[in-house]
């Protein structure tokens, strides 16, 4: 009698496969940092950020312990805070907006395009206008290159010089895109990213950095990363912290980033056949003319009317996982929803929210899983 035998699930994200791709590589480069014992600011750290300027094109970049950090380190080195007002998208992960309010200052959530998903022009001049009138003073601006694509940085470039703001590129998710032939990296007065290890870049634990053309707020930052330190470690000039990253997750991702545009690639095809095989049946990505992503994640909208949950129960019974980012965008959570939004509200984040759905995404799926992904959703669409 024959049995029917399920399927291995397939890795959302699979880390474990580039882990046995680079195999001896991370090992030694972890054997180097154990035998010279300098676990913090060792020499890969400084190696590693030479590397990354080198890539990104940008003339500092500076290591630190997360994504969160290196955006708080940009808004502590800015002197932003209570009074001030900081315009973020408020579909996105709640870390763009958590440092803005530790900082004493005020987060003012715009609305997204919904096509692309990022931060939309006409909604940040309306929240520029809605902060004023609460009597705050706008300041920053910090669009986020959400799930892999380049938000657009002309048009919120040039909003932000007519109201005097500073922009701080959020590519925590971004890092390795281009927009319009320009790697992320270069944007605003400073780009800040995240090495998590989920995302596109990752270490094996926290990591960040921050980048930035600017010579005084490179200075800035790096002493704001050890405490605030001056000449040194017991000369404290201003308020700091902790901030540093790891030498051993700088280690890996001097290893990491030698794949790192290949794996880009790969990304890059697994997109075009996601698209081939599902553009008819759900709303699939698309990329604004001039942009190219790294496809942190891959994210569909269903059909209006869909049971989402239903939707995902039944992928994940064929060994397919799902993920939604974000079920709740930033002004819907508890302990956010007090901050204020751009006049007109933010329809496109909430219906983002109620109908979007990510898909496994990352440079190691194979033809094969990716065709058992395509038929899952086509068959639970039409089921």
């Amino acid at each position: 009698m024959n049995q029917h035998l399920r399927s291995e699930p397939i890795p959302f994200i699979d880390v474990a496969s580039q882990r046995r791709r680079l195999g001896a590589s991370l090992d030694e480069a972890v054997k180097r940092v154990l035998d010279h014992c300098q676990f913090v600011n060792g020499p890969e750290v400084a190696e590693l950020e030479k590397q990354l300027a080198a890539y990104s094109g940008a003339k500092h970049v500076i290591g630190c312990a997360s994504g969160t950090d290196a955006i708080l380190m940009v808004m502590m080195a800015q002197n932003v805070g209570p009074g001030d007002a900081v315009f973020c998208p408020s579909f996105t992960f709640i870390a763009t907006a958590s440092p803005v309010a530790r900082t004493g200052a005020t987060p003012v959530y715009v609305d997204v395009d919904e096509t692309t998903f990022n931060m939309c022009p006409k909604s940040l001049k309306r929240g520029i206008a809605t902060a004023r009138k609460a009597g705050l003073k706008p300041v920053a601006v910090i669009p986020v290159d959400l799930f892999g694509q380049p938000a657009d940085h002309d048009a919120i470039a040039e909003i932000a010089r007519d109201e005097g703001l500073f922009v701080l590129d959020d590519a925590a998710q971004g890092f390795g895109a281009s927009y319009k032939g320009r790697k992320l990296g270069t944007f605003g007065l400073a780009t800040a990213t995240s090495f998590f290890p989920a995302k596109p870049l990752g270490c094996f634990g926290d990591g960040g950095a921050i980048f930035t053309d600017d010579d005084g707020l490179a200075a800035t930052l790096r002493s704001i990363r050890v405490h605030g330190q001056g000449v040194d470690k017991y000369d404290n000039v201003r308020l700091g912290l902790t901030g540093r990253l790891d030498t051993m997750q700088a280690a890996v991702l001097i290893e990491k980033l030698k794949i790192f545009d290949d794996e880009i690639a790969a990304r890059n095809r697994v997109a075009e056949r996601y698209e081939r095989g599902l553009s008819n049946v759900v709303t699939v990505p698309r990329l604004a003319p001039g942009n190219t992503s790294v496809w942190a994640q891959y994210t569909i909208r269903l059909p209006k009317g869909t049971d989402r949950d239903g939707f995902a129960a039944a992928l994940k019974a064929q060994g397919v996982p799902t993920a939604i980012y974000y079920g709740k965008s930033m002004h819907q959570q508890t302990a956010y929803k007090q901050y204020p939004v751009a006049d007109g509200g933010l329809p496109a984040c909430e219906s983002l929210s109620q109908d979007v759905i990510s898909l496994p995404m990352h440079a190691y799926l194979t033809e094969a899983d990716q065709e058992r992904i395509i038929a899952a959703v086509r068959g639970a669409i039409a089921g």
